[in-house]
């Protein structure tokens, strides 16, 4: 369509991002998908439909939440389990409250990031995090934060006896066929680069500090994936659980996990999932069912079951800056989202 061109060639050329991937579904099928510009802004190669981005916070709902509703399907874990049953850090007075669903929420009291990717690196980076205390009461307010995921991969690697890449690749990824879904992809994959650090581009190696000082796994980001892969995710919750004939999730943990479980008027969340609100980068026209998700470097998955519609973004705007180019994802996000859903039926023509 003339007019989604328009709005990314737009974007392009302001600067928002130097290309990206974008993907429109319902519960059967792909409705539109096509690339754009080119895979960093030093580069003349073209973006293809399956080249691999950065998901960033993305990796909060396409691998941390799954893996924590498998660990429920399972009767592994309840969500009003406090964590201190499965950490030893979280015993502590300002801290033994924390339940798995404050965490899922953001209403943890965690502050939003730790600064201890500047002097620690590995395991004693995860004794820094593990050793911050909570800025706010238990359950009072929300405040997003990447700790809160973070804490929650110790709790699947605690649980499951396994590493938290080895869990989300058999139990969530191999069984949606999502095979260029994975933290620390080869470097033979083609990948969109993202920004620069110690001194080189990073591309295959995570944007985000945290999750590469970590080592590249963790909890609230370091996954890579393309849009045919988180495709295969997105159509599983319109079809309740499915992916064909195979069952991943029940319905009943489904919609348990994306209705609306927190809400200060301001934001609207469900259990890992953004819901839609006045603010939001869904855009107006998604109705109050639409949950998803966006990842700093230039991401985003919503889905809307009342509408039957999933639409996956991709992009690394961070290529071409970290900070001074964020007003600009923000903007375009909903703009976008308000043309796809206004003229969906149109798309595929």
């Amino acid at each position: 369509m003339k007019r989604l061109d328009e709005i990314f060639d737009e974007a392009i050329k302001n600067g928002t991002f130097p290309g990206g991937v974008l993907l429109v579904g319902d519960h059967e099928k792909v409705i539109f998908e096509k690339s754009y510009g080119t895979l960093s802004k030093d580069s003349k190669e073209r973006v293809s439909n399956d080249t691999i981005y950065d998901l960033a916070s993305m990796t909060k709902v396409v691998a941390t939440t799954p893996a924590i509703m498998k660990l429920i399907e399972d009767g592994n874990l309840r969500l009003y389990d406090p964590v201190s049953l499965f950490l030893d850090e979280f015993k502590t007075e300002e801290k033994r409250e924390i339940r798995i669903f404050h965490l899922l929420t953001h209403t943890s009291g965690l502050p939003s990031y730790s600064e201890g990717w500047k002097y620690a690196k590995g395991k004693d980076l995860m004794k820094v995090i593990n050793s911050t205390t909570p800025i706010n009461p238990v359950g009072a307010k929300y405040l997003y934060s990447c700790l809160n995921f973070i804490t929650l991969m110790e709790v699947v690697e605690k649980i499951s006896g396994r590493r938290f890449d080895e869990f989300t690749k058999s139990e969530i990824f191999i069984p949606l066929g999502m095979v260029y879904t994975t933290f620390k992809p080869p470097k033979k994959w083609k990948m969109a680069p993202t920004s620069e650090r110690e001194g080189r581009i990073l591309c295959g190696d995570v944007d985000d500090e945290l999750a590469y000082y970590l080592g590249g796994v963790s909890g609230n980001a370091g996954l890579f994936s393309n849009v045919s892969d988180l495709y295969n995710y997105a159509k599983m919750y319109l079809n309740h659980g499915m992916h064909g004939d195979q069952k991943i999730f029940s319905k009943e943990t489904i919609d348990a996990f994306t209705c609306e479980a927190f809400n200060d008027d301001q934001n609207r969340r469900a259990l890992g999932w953004d819901m839609k609100g006045l603010a939001c980068s869904c855009g107006d026209l998604m109705t109050e069912y639409a949950f998803g998700h966006t990842g700093f470097t230039g991401t985003s998955i919503w889905i809307d079951p009342q509408i039957d519609i999933t639409v996956i973004l991709l992009t690394n705007r961070v290529n071409i800056s970290r900070r001074e180019n964020q007003e600009k994802i923000i903007r375009f996000r909903p703009l976008l989202h308000n043309y796809i859903v206004a003229n969906r039926r149109f798309l595929g023509e």
